[in-house]
């Protein structure tokens, strides 16, 4: 889900594995497309909470934390119930994201340089939504005299929300890391590797 430019896809295709993607940008796809292998790969078009590939499938992904693009609570979970609707008996849902952090805003808002040089430097700017569980940011690029702005606009969920939400789908959680090295989670981690079943499967 979210293939992109396919950095984790084309690795696993590279082994062997059939993979396949959904995508709600075309210009992304194109660039999938392009590299060697890319076209090999069927990408369905639109948003990964509503269509998917035909299945049923050993595994389902999200990662760098791409399932927060889905902007509503809502979205999230109908991406739950898609992701299930497609497992086979024992495949498997990853999902790789970020643990919320709300100590870096203060007022709800966030300003922090995120390199600097004499003559150029990035800035990072953000704005928090306790209430919706968003964060809109603008990547701001400052290079001789230009400026280049990337905006990201994230709905960010905590590990036991994302849990719940594979409950409402008929899943489970199998198992929880911070890295995908299968550190083990606590409260200390920055980031989840989250696992989930289905939950009729043997796993």
């Amino acid at each position: 889900m979210g293939i992109g430019t396919g950095r984790f896809a084309l690795s696993l295709a590279a082994t062997g594995v059939a993979v396949e993607g959904i995508d709600a940008s075309e210009s992304m796809v194109a660039k999938l497309w392009e590299k060697p292998g890319g076209a090999d790969i069927p990408v369905t078009m639109g948003d990964f909470a509503d269509v998917g590939r035909p299945g049923p499938f050993d595994l389902v992904f999200v990662v760098f934390n791409t399932f927060y693009v889905l902007l509503e609570q809502a979205a999230q979970v109908r991406c739950f119930g898609n992701v299930a609707k497609r497992l086979k008996p024992d495949g498997a849902f990853v999902i790789e994201a970020f643990v919320p952090d709300l100590t870096r805003f203060q007022r709800n808002q966030s300003i922090s340089v995120v390199w600097l040089d004499v003559d150029r430097a990035s800035l990072d700017l953000s704005r928090h939504d306790p209430v919706a569980q968003q964060v809109t940011s603008q990547v701001v690029y400052l290079s001789d005299g230009s400026i280049d702005m990337r905006p990201i606009k994230l709905r960010y969920a905590w590990p036991s929300e994302l849990d719940l939400m594979a409950q409402l789908a008929g899943m489970r959680l199998h198992a929880r890391w911070s890295n995908w090295s299968r550190s083990p989670f606590d409260a200390s981690s920055a980031n989840h590797v989250s696992v989930y079943v289905r939950n009729d499967s043997t796993a």
